[in-house]
Protein backbone atom coordinates (compact mmCIF):
# COMPACT_ATOMS: atom_id res chain seq x y z
CA UNK A 1 0.00 0.00 0.00
CA UNK A 2 2.58 2.09 0.95
CA UNK A 3 4.68 2.36 -2.56
CA UNK A 4 1.41 4.58 -4.32
CA UNK A 5 0.58 6.63 -1.35
CA UNK A 6 -0.60 10.14 -1.86
CA UNK A 7 1.53 12.89 -2.40
CA UNK A 8 1.72 15.49 0.05
CA UNK A 9 -0.64 18.12 -0.78
CA UNK A 10 -1.61 21.12 1.38
CA UNK A 11 -4.87 20.37 3.67
CA UNK A 12 -6.50 19.15 6.78
CA UNK A 13 -4.54 16.46 7.95
CA UNK A 14 -4.64 14.42 11.27
CA UNK A 15 -2.07 11.69 12.61
CA UNK A 16 -2.45 7.80 12.08
CA UNK A 17 -2.24 6.20 14.90
CA UNK A 18 0.23 3.32 15.66
CA UNK A 19 -2.41 0.14 15.77
CA UNK A 20 -3.74 1.84 12.14
CA UNK A 21 -0.52 2.12 10.75
CA UNK A 22 0.03 -1.24 11.67
CA UNK A 23 -2.46 -2.81 9.79
CA UNK A 24 -1.93 -0.69 7.01
CA UNK A 25 1.77 -1.90 6.33
CA UNK A 26 0.59 -4.99 6.59
CA UNK A 27 -0.72 -5.39 3.24
CA UNK A 28 0.92 -7.66 0.56
CA UNK A 29 -0.42 -8.67 -2.99
CA UNK A 30 -0.90 -11.95 -1.54
CA UNK A 31 -3.30 -11.22 1.38
CA UNK A 32 -4.35 -7.58 1.20
CA UNK A 33 -5.57 -5.95 4.58
CA UNK A 34 -9.59 -5.25 3.86
CA UNK A 35 -12.52 -6.23 5.47
CA UNK A 36 -14.98 -7.53 2.57
CA UNK A 37 -18.39 -7.64 3.54
CA UNK A 38 -21.58 -8.55 1.04
CA UNK A 39 -25.68 -8.09 2.07
CA UNK A 40 -27.73 -9.15 0.26
CA UNK A 41 -31.79 -7.92 -0.04
CA UNK A 42 -35.00 -8.57 -1.02
CA UNK A 43 -34.77 -6.04 -4.68
CA UNK A 44 -32.73 -4.11 -6.33
CA UNK A 45 -31.01 -1.20 -4.45
CA UNK A 46 -31.47 2.07 -6.01
CA UNK A 47 -27.81 3.70 -6.24
CA UNK A 48 -29.16 7.89 -5.66
CA UNK A 49 -30.74 6.64 -2.69
CA UNK A 50 -27.57 4.56 -1.29
CA UNK A 51 -25.61 7.11 -1.87
CA UNK A 52 -27.75 10.05 -0.01
CA UNK A 53 -27.68 7.50 3.13
CA UNK A 54 -23.84 7.42 2.66
CA UNK A 55 -23.34 11.01 2.55
CA UNK A 56 -25.40 11.56 5.46
CA UNK A 57 -24.58 9.02 7.99
CA UNK A 58 -21.00 7.89 6.38
CA UNK A 59 -19.08 11.19 5.69
CA UNK A 60 -20.91 13.39 7.93
CA UNK A 61 -20.56 11.09 10.80
CA UNK A 62 -16.99 9.81 10.09
CA UNK A 63 -14.41 12.01 8.48
CA UNK A 64 -12.45 9.21 7.80
CA UNK A 65 -14.34 7.99 4.97
CA UNK A 66 -13.59 11.80 3.38
CA UNK A 67 -9.50 11.50 4.06
CA UNK A 68 -7.14 9.72 2.16
CA UNK A 69 -3.69 7.95 3.54
CA UNK A 70 -0.58 10.50 2.67
CA UNK A 71 2.64 10.11 3.51
CA UNK A 72 4.99 12.83 4.96
CA UNK A 73 7.73 12.02 7.57
CA UNK A 74 5.03 9.73 8.80
CA UNK A 75 1.17 8.45 7.90
CA UNK A 76 -1.24 11.10 7.57
CA UNK A 77 -4.81 11.08 7.01
CA UNK A 78 -5.46 13.92 4.59
CA UNK A 79 -9.26 15.46 3.94
CA UNK A 80 -9.72 15.01 -0.14
CA UNK A 81 -11.83 18.41 -1.28
CA UNK A 82 -14.86 17.69 -3.21
CA UNK A 83 -15.19 14.17 -3.05
CA UNK A 84 -16.65 12.27 -5.93
CA UNK A 85 -18.83 9.53 -4.53
CA UNK A 86 -19.01 7.88 -8.04
CA UNK A 87 -15.54 6.65 -7.22
CA UNK A 88 -16.71 5.08 -4.45
CA UNK A 89 -20.09 3.98 -5.32
CA UNK A 90 -20.13 1.80 -8.23
CA UNK A 91 -22.60 -0.53 -10.16
CA UNK A 92 -22.08 -4.11 -11.20
CA UNK A 93 -23.46 -6.83 -13.11
CA UNK A 94 -23.44 -10.31 -12.70
CA UNK A 95 -22.98 -13.07 -15.19
CA UNK A 96 -25.83 -15.02 -16.28
CA UNK A 97 -27.71 -16.79 -14.31
CA UNK A 98 -26.46 -14.00 -11.53
CA UNK A 99 -27.53 -16.19 -8.62
CA UNK A 100 -25.74 -16.74 -5.82
CA UNK A 101 -22.62 -18.63 -6.87
CA UNK A 102 -22.04 -16.08 -9.55
CA UNK A 103 -22.14 -13.52 -6.39
CA UNK A 104 -19.56 -15.22 -4.44
CA UNK A 105 -17.72 -15.51 -7.24
CA UNK A 106 -17.60 -12.04 -7.41
CA UNK A 107 -16.94 -11.20 -4.00
CA UNK A 108 -13.86 -13.96 -4.23
CA UNK A 109 -12.64 -12.30 -6.75
CA UNK A 110 -12.76 -8.51 -5.36
CA UNK A 111 -10.59 -9.54 -2.05
CA UNK A 112 -7.36 -9.44 -3.61
CA UNK A 113 -8.23 -6.22 -5.67
CA UNK A 114 -6.69 -3.32 -4.05
CA UNK A 115 -8.35 -0.12 -3.34
CA UNK A 116 -6.84 3.23 -4.95
CA UNK A 117 -4.17 4.48 -2.58
CA UNK A 118 -5.12 8.17 -3.68
CA UNK A 119 -8.37 7.86 -2.53
CA UNK A 120 -10.10 7.43 0.85
CA UNK A 121 -9.87 3.82 1.37
CA UNK A 122 -13.14 2.44 0.85
CA UNK A 123 -15.54 1.15 -1.96
CA UNK A 124 -18.88 0.29 -2.36
CA UNK A 125 -20.31 -2.03 -4.97
CA UNK A 126 -23.93 -2.08 -5.89
CA UNK A 127 -25.15 -5.65 -7.55
CA UNK A 128 -27.22 -4.49 -10.13
CA UNK A 129 -29.10 -8.18 -11.17
CA UNK A 130 -28.23 -10.13 -8.27
CA UNK A 131 -31.16 -12.73 -9.14
CA UNK A 132 -31.99 -13.05 -5.60
CA UNK A 133 -33.08 -9.42 -5.71
CA UNK A 134 -30.70 -7.03 -4.80
CA UNK A 135 -26.49 -7.08 -3.36
CA UNK A 136 -24.39 -5.12 -2.36
CA UNK A 137 -20.38 -5.57 -1.30
CA UNK A 138 -18.29 -3.28 0.57
CA UNK A 139 -14.89 -3.07 0.68
CA UNK A 140 -12.49 -0.97 3.35
CA UNK A 141 -8.99 -0.95 4.30
CA UNK A 142 -8.18 -2.39 8.21
CA UNK A 143 -6.28 1.13 9.05
CA UNK A 144 -9.90 3.01 8.47
CA UNK A 145 -11.22 0.63 11.48
CA UNK A 146 -11.74 -2.53 12.78
CA UNK A 147 -14.25 -5.16 11.34
CA UNK A 148 -17.02 -4.81 14.11
CA UNK A 149 -17.03 -0.94 13.35
CA UNK A 150 -17.09 -1.27 10.00
CA UNK A 151 -20.54 -3.58 10.89
CA UNK A 152 -21.56 -0.78 12.80
CA UNK A 153 -20.89 1.55 9.77
CA UNK A 154 -22.91 -0.84 7.72
CA UNK A 155 -25.76 -0.86 10.56
CA UNK A 156 -25.97 2.58 10.58
CA UNK A 157 -26.80 3.39 6.69
CA UNK A 158 -30.21 0.73 7.29
CA UNK A 159 -33.74 1.36 9.57
CA UNK A 160 -35.34 -0.77 11.73
CA UNK A 161 -39.03 -1.95 10.01
CA UNK A 162 -40.59 -1.69 13.14
CA UNK A 163 -39.19 -0.50 16.85
CA UNK A 164 -35.68 0.28 17.85
CA UNK A 165 -32.65 -2.12 17.75
CA UNK A 166 -30.88 -3.18 21.32
CA UNK A 167 -27.66 -2.67 21.86
CA UNK A 168 -24.87 -5.44 20.67
CA UNK A 169 -23.73 -6.88 23.94
CA UNK A 170 -20.96 -5.12 25.27
CA UNK A 171 -17.29 -7.72 26.07
CA UNK A 172 -16.97 -8.08 29.55
CA UNK A 173 -13.33 -6.40 30.46
CA UNK A 174 -10.49 -6.85 33.37
CA UNK A 175 -10.01 -3.48 35.39
CA UNK A 176 -6.45 -2.59 34.69
CA UNK A 177 -5.29 -4.55 31.91
CA UNK A 178 -4.50 -1.49 30.23
CA UNK A 179 -1.97 -0.30 32.74
CA UNK A 180 0.27 -3.06 31.99
CA UNK A 181 0.31 -2.56 28.47
CA UNK A 182 2.86 -0.48 27.39
CA UNK A 183 5.40 -2.22 29.20
CA UNK A 184 4.25 -5.25 28.02
CA UNK A 185 4.14 -4.51 24.62
CA UNK A 186 7.94 -3.03 24.61
CA UNK A 187 9.10 -6.31 26.11
CA UNK A 188 6.99 -8.12 22.62
CA UNK A 189 8.15 -6.44 20.12
CA UNK A 190 11.77 -7.29 21.53
CA UNK A 191 11.16 -10.95 21.96
CA UNK A 192 9.79 -11.75 18.63
CA UNK A 193 13.61 -12.29 17.73
CA UNK A 194 14.54 -13.86 20.61
CA UNK A 195 11.53 -15.60 22.67
CA UNK A 196 13.59 -17.13 25.06
CA UNK A 197 13.65 -13.69 27.23
CA UNK A 198 10.06 -14.16 27.63
CA UNK A 199 10.92 -16.99 29.66
CA UNK A 200 11.21 -14.39 32.78
CA UNK A 201 9.23 -12.07 32.04
CA UNK A 202 6.42 -15.29 31.47
CA UNK A 203 6.59 -16.73 35.01
CA UNK A 204 3.25 -16.45 36.71
CA UNK A 205 4.49 -15.98 40.39
CA UNK A 206 4.39 -12.04 40.69
CA UNK A 207 7.30 -9.88 43.07
CA UNK A 208 6.10 -9.12 45.74
CA UNK A 209 4.38 -6.07 45.94
CA UNK A 210 3.15 -6.12 41.88
CA UNK A 211 -0.53 -6.24 40.87
CA UNK A 212 -2.13 -9.13 39.93
CA UNK A 213 -3.58 -8.08 36.64
CA UNK A 214 0.50 -7.39 35.78
CA UNK A 215 1.47 -11.06 36.32
CA UNK A 216 -1.58 -12.00 34.92
CA UNK A 217 -0.55 -9.77 31.47
CA UNK A 218 3.11 -10.98 31.67
CA UNK A 219 1.72 -15.27 31.39
CA UNK A 220 -0.48 -13.95 28.49
CA UNK A 221 2.42 -11.88 26.95
CA UNK A 222 4.50 -15.85 27.04
CA UNK A 223 1.97 -17.14 26.06
CA UNK A 224 1.50 -14.96 22.95
CA UNK A 225 5.23 -15.01 21.78
CA UNK A 226 5.95 -18.27 23.02
CA UNK A 227 3.71 -20.11 21.12
CA UNK A 228 5.34 -22.45 18.16
CA UNK A 229 3.84 -22.17 14.81
CA UNK A 230 0.73 -24.13 14.40
CA UNK A 231 0.62 -27.70 12.88
CA UNK A 232 1.18 -28.66 9.34
CA UNK A 233 -1.69 -29.05 7.17
CA UNK A 234 -2.70 -28.53 3.65
CA UNK A 235 -4.08 -25.61 5.01
CA UNK A 236 -0.89 -24.26 5.38
CA UNK A 237 1.81 -23.05 2.99
CA UNK A 238 2.50 -20.06 0.94
CA UNK A 239 -0.46 -17.95 0.05
CA UNK A 240 -0.90 -16.69 -3.38
CA UNK A 241 -3.03 -14.23 -4.88
CA UNK A 242 -6.70 -15.46 -6.01
CA UNK A 243 -9.23 -16.26 -3.15
CA UNK A 244 -12.75 -17.75 -3.70
CA UNK A 245 -15.47 -17.24 -0.93
CA UNK A 246 -18.75 -19.32 -0.07
CA UNK A 247 -21.20 -18.91 2.71
CA UNK A 248 -23.82 -21.10 4.00
CA UNK A 249 -28.19 -20.62 4.15
CA UNK A 250 -29.39 -18.89 6.91
CA UNK A 251 -29.69 -21.14 10.11
CA UNK A 252 -32.68 -20.82 12.64
CA UNK A 253 -30.73 -19.94 15.83
CA UNK A 254 -33.73 -21.27 17.35
CA UNK A 255 -32.16 -24.93 16.51
CA UNK A 256 -28.79 -23.75 17.61
CA UNK A 257 -29.94 -22.54 20.95
CA UNK A 258 -31.36 -25.68 22.14
CA UNK A 259 -28.84 -27.69 21.46
CA UNK A 260 -26.64 -25.07 23.59
CA UNK A 261 -29.69 -25.21 26.58
CA UNK A 262 -29.67 -29.17 26.04
CA UNK A 263 -25.83 -29.03 26.74
CA UNK A 264 -24.82 -26.36 28.78
CA UNK A 265 -22.76 -24.69 25.44
CA UNK A 266 -23.13 -21.15 24.13
CA UNK A 267 -24.70 -20.68 20.46
CA UNK A 268 -20.76 -19.98 19.29
CA UNK A 269 -19.56 -23.38 21.16
CA UNK A 270 -21.92 -25.06 19.19
CA UNK A 271 -21.17 -23.19 15.96
CA UNK A 272 -17.52 -23.63 16.43
CA UNK A 273 -17.66 -26.85 17.24
CA UNK A 274 -19.90 -27.60 13.87
CA UNK A 275 -17.03 -25.81 12.49
CA UNK A 276 -14.00 -28.11 13.72
CA UNK A 277 -15.93 -30.75 12.79
CA UNK A 278 -15.97 -29.52 8.91
CA UNK A 279 -12.49 -29.00 9.01
CA UNK A 280 -11.71 -32.66 10.36
CA UNK A 281 -13.74 -34.04 7.56
CA UNK A 282 -12.29 -31.42 4.87
CA UNK A 283 -9.01 -32.68 5.84
CA UNK A 284 -9.60 -36.34 5.75
CA UNK A 285 -11.15 -35.64 2.25
CA UNK A 286 -8.07 -34.00 0.80
CA UNK A 287 -5.45 -36.69 2.75
CA UNK A 288 -3.81 -34.28 4.91
CA UNK A 289 -2.53 -34.97 8.48
CA UNK A 290 -5.23 -33.84 10.76
CA UNK A 291 -4.30 -32.07 13.88
CA UNK A 292 -6.10 -29.63 16.26
CA UNK A 293 -6.05 -26.17 14.47
CA UNK A 294 -5.05 -22.61 15.89
CA UNK A 295 -7.96 -19.88 15.10
CA UNK A 296 -7.02 -16.53 15.23
CA UNK A 297 -9.61 -14.75 16.78
CA UNK A 298 -10.59 -10.89 17.44
CA UNK A 299 -11.38 -9.78 20.36
CA UNK A 300 -13.38 -6.52 20.66
CA UNK A 301 -12.10 -4.21 23.01
CA UNK A 302 -14.46 -1.11 21.90
CA UNK A 303 -17.92 -0.55 24.34
CA UNK A 304 -20.28 -1.51 22.06
CA UNK A 305 -22.87 0.49 24.53
CA UNK A 306 -21.68 3.76 23.57
CA UNK A 307 -21.58 5.38 20.08
CA UNK A 308 -18.20 5.02 17.44
CA UNK A 309 -15.66 7.78 17.69
CA UNK A 310 -16.21 10.20 14.34
CA UNK A 311 -12.54 8.69 13.97
CA UNK A 312 -13.28 5.00 13.81
CA UNK A 313 -9.67 3.36 13.87
CA UNK A 314 -9.21 -0.27 15.44
CA UNK A 315 -9.92 -1.25 19.39
CA UNK A 316 -9.11 -4.71 19.25
CA UNK A 317 -7.23 -7.48 19.93
CA UNK A 318 -6.41 -10.66 19.01
CA UNK A 319 -6.49 -14.34 20.84
CA UNK A 320 -5.33 -17.89 19.63
CA UNK A 321 -7.97 -20.66 20.34
CA UNK A 322 -7.61 -24.26 19.53
CA UNK A 323 -10.34 -26.00 17.93
CA UNK A 324 -10.78 -29.78 18.87
CA UNK A 325 -10.07 -30.95 15.23
CA UNK A 326 -8.76 -34.39 16.48
CA UNK A 327 -11.78 -34.92 18.59
CA UNK A 328 -13.62 -37.66 16.46
CA UNK A 329 -16.89 -37.88 18.34
CA UNK A 330 -19.46 -35.28 17.75
CA UNK A 331 -20.77 -34.59 21.13
CA UNK A 332 -17.30 -35.09 23.08
CA UNK A 333 -15.83 -32.37 20.59
CA UNK A 334 -18.50 -30.06 21.33
CA UNK A 335 -17.95 -30.31 25.17
CA UNK A 336 -14.26 -29.55 24.30
CA UNK A 337 -14.84 -26.39 22.29
CA UNK A 338 -17.05 -25.17 25.23
CA UNK A 339 -14.32 -25.87 27.50
CA UNK A 340 -11.89 -24.06 25.90
CA UNK A 341 -14.22 -21.19 25.02
CA UNK A 342 -14.49 -20.64 28.55
CA UNK A 343 -10.87 -20.77 29.05
CA UNK A 344 -10.42 -18.16 26.52
CA UNK A 345 -12.81 -15.93 27.76
CA UNK A 346 -10.71 -15.64 31.14
CA UNK A 347 -7.71 -14.89 29.04
CA UNK A 348 -6.09 -11.24 29.07
CA UNK A 349 -4.58 -12.33 25.79
CA UNK A 350 -6.76 -9.60 23.84
CA UNK A 351 -5.40 -6.64 25.96
CA UNK A 352 -2.02 -7.97 25.67
CA UNK A 353 -2.15 -8.11 21.90
CA UNK A 354 -3.71 -4.51 21.45
CA UNK A 355 -0.66 -3.21 22.52
CA UNK A 356 1.46 -5.36 20.97
CA UNK A 357 -0.13 -4.28 17.90
CA UNK A 358 0.28 -1.17 18.52
CA UNK A 359 4.18 -1.09 19.08
CA UNK A 360 4.23 -2.95 15.49
CA UNK A 361 2.78 -0.11 13.81
CA UNK A 362 5.74 2.30 15.31
CA UNK A 363 8.67 -0.16 14.53
CA UNK A 364 10.84 -0.22 11.63
CA UNK A 365 9.33 -2.55 8.95
CA UNK A 366 11.97 -4.97 8.45
CA UNK A 367 10.97 -5.63 12.18
CA UNK A 368 7.01 -5.39 11.59
CA UNK A 369 6.78 -7.39 8.69
CA UNK A 370 8.80 -10.15 10.96
CA UNK A 371 6.60 -9.90 13.63
CA UNK A 372 3.34 -10.20 11.26
CA UNK A 373 5.19 -13.26 9.86
CA UNK A 374 5.91 -14.66 12.94
CA UNK A 375 1.94 -14.05 14.63
CA UNK A 376 1.09 -15.10 11.60
CA UNK A 377 2.67 -18.62 11.75
CA UNK A 378 1.18 -19.54 14.90
CA UNK A 379 -2.79 -20.04 13.58
CA UNK A 380 -4.28 -21.72 10.65
CA UNK A 381 -7.62 -19.33 9.95
CA UNK A 382 -8.65 -16.43 11.27
CA UNK A 383 -12.58 -16.83 12.64
CA UNK A 384 -14.93 -13.98 13.42
CA UNK A 385 -18.43 -14.15 14.96
CA UNK A 386 -20.12 -10.59 14.93
CA UNK A 387 -23.84 -10.01 16.32
CA UNK A 388 -26.02 -8.19 14.14
CA UNK A 389 -29.59 -6.94 15.08
CA UNK A 390 -31.91 -9.43 16.15
CA UNK A 391 -34.94 -7.67 14.33
CA UNK A 392 -35.28 -6.98 10.45
CA UNK A 393 -33.73 -3.85 9.37
CA UNK A 394 -34.41 -2.18 5.53
CA UNK A 395 -31.74 -0.37 3.38
CA UNK A 396 -32.62 2.46 1.09
CA UNK A 397 -35.97 0.79 1.42
CA UNK A 398 -35.26 -2.83 0.61
CA UNK A 399 -35.55 -5.46 3.69
CA UNK A 400 -31.93 -7.16 4.69
CA UNK A 401 -32.12 -10.49 4.38
CA UNK A 402 -28.53 -11.65 5.55
CA UNK A 403 -24.87 -10.57 5.46
CA UNK A 404 -21.49 -11.57 5.95
CA UNK A 405 -17.95 -11.15 5.98
CA UNK A 406 -14.52 -11.29 6.40
CA UNK A 407 -11.63 -9.56 7.87
CA UNK A 408 -8.12 -9.90 6.35
CA UNK A 409 -5.72 -12.49 7.10
CA UNK A 410 -2.40 -11.69 7.41
CA UNK A 411 0.55 -13.37 6.56
CA UNK A 412 0.59 -16.67 4.55
CA UNK A 413 -2.84 -17.29 6.44
CA UNK A 414 -4.97 -18.76 3.98
CA UNK A 415 -8.48 -19.12 5.53
CA UNK A 416 -10.88 -17.04 7.03
CA UNK A 417 -14.41 -18.38 8.69
CA UNK A 418 -17.21 -15.41 9.78
CA UNK A 419 -20.19 -15.90 11.14
CA UNK A 420 -22.89 -13.34 11.50
CA UNK A 421 -26.29 -13.32 13.42
CA UNK A 422 -29.06 -11.45 12.11
CA UNK A 423 -32.84 -11.61 12.81
CA UNK A 424 -33.11 -15.08 14.19
CA UNK A 425 -30.56 -16.65 11.82
CA UNK A 426 -27.05 -17.11 11.40
CA UNK A 427 -24.61 -17.67 8.32
CA UNK A 428 -21.19 -19.21 8.37
CA UNK A 429 -18.90 -18.02 5.60
CA UNK A 430 -15.78 -19.26 4.07
CA UNK A 431 -12.99 -17.19 2.20
CA UNK A 432 -9.35 -18.33 1.25
CA UNK A 433 -6.71 -18.92 -0.81
CA UNK A 434 -7.58 -21.02 -3.78
CA UNK A 435 -3.98 -22.47 -4.07
CA UNK A 436 -4.12 -24.08 -0.34
CA UNK A 437 -8.02 -24.68 -0.12
CA UNK A 438 -9.07 -25.07 -4.27
CA UNK A 439 -12.60 -26.38 -3.66
CA UNK A 440 -14.30 -23.78 -1.14
CA UNK A 441 -17.48 -25.23 -1.57
CA UNK A 442 -17.06 -28.22 -0.36
CA UNK A 443 -15.59 -26.36 2.69
CA UNK A 444 -19.23 -24.98 3.55
CA UNK A 445 -20.63 -28.27 2.71
CA UNK A 446 -18.66 -30.62 5.17
CA UNK A 447 -19.33 -27.61 7.65
CA UNK A 448 -23.12 -27.82 6.86
CA UNK A 449 -23.00 -31.27 7.06
CA UNK A 450 -21.35 -31.67 10.11
CA UNK A 451 -24.28 -28.53 11.77
CA UNK A 452 -26.77 -31.01 10.70
CA UNK A 453 -25.39 -33.85 12.77
CA UNK A 454 -24.97 -31.45 15.79
CA UNK A 455 -28.74 -30.46 15.76
CA UNK A 456 -29.79 -33.64 14.79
Amino acid sequence: MNAGLAEPAPGTRHRMSAADAAWLRMDRPSNLMVVTSVMWLDGPVDAGALRDLVRARMLARFPRFGQRVVEDHGLWWEDVPDLDLDDHIRGVRLPAPAGRRELEDFVGAQVSVPLDPHRPLWLLHVVENYAGGGAVVYRMHHAVADGLALVRVLLSLTDATAGDQPPLASPRHRAGTARALPRMAHEAIETLLHPQRLLQLADPRPPLHAAATAADDAVALGKLVLLPPDRQTVLRGHVEVTKAAAWTDPVPLRRVKDLGHKTGASVNDVLLAAVAGGLRSYLVRRHSAVHDLRAIVPFNLRPLDRPLPADLGNRFGLVYLNLPVTVADREERLREMSRRMRAIKRSPEGPVSYGILQLIGSAPAAIEQLAIDVFASKGTAVMTNVPGPTQPVVLAGRRLLGSIGWGPTSGDLALGVAIFSYAGDVVVGFCADTGLVPDVRQMRADFVAELDGLLG
